[in-house]
């Protein structure tokens, strides 16, 4: 709706932060969203993706953790120490040993 009323950028991200501060979605609704997104054109999907939103944030934050993940997997697989690789990847040891299971 905010694409289709073209509003500046300015009004739009101010309206989006409305939204995404006090009407969070849970999990079937964002899929609903996501499906929704899907039927519009290029041109209009574009511009929903360039609003700022949780999905962005919390992408970015999954995507940190996964590779702060892996990150220590390798330097397990080296043999490095635990209380070494929570200094350079920030996990915490109950993570980092969680992660020797896993190997």
């Amino acid at each position: 709706m905010l694409v289709k009323m073209e509003l500046n950028s300015a009004k739009a991200e101010l309206i989006n932060g409305f939204f995404e501060t006090y009407l969070t979605i849970n999990e079937s609704e964002e899929a609903e969203l996501m499906e929704e997104i899907k039927q519009l054109d290029k041109q209009e999907s574009e511009q929903i993706f360039k609003l700022p939103n949780s999905w962005r944030e919390k992408g970015i934050a999954e995507g940190i953790q996964k590779e702060k993940k892996q990150t220590a997997l390798e330097m397990l697989r080296e043999g490095l120490s635990v209380e070494l690789i929570a200094k350079v990847t920030k996990l915490s040891p109950n993570e980092i040993e969680d992660l020797r299971d896993t190997l």
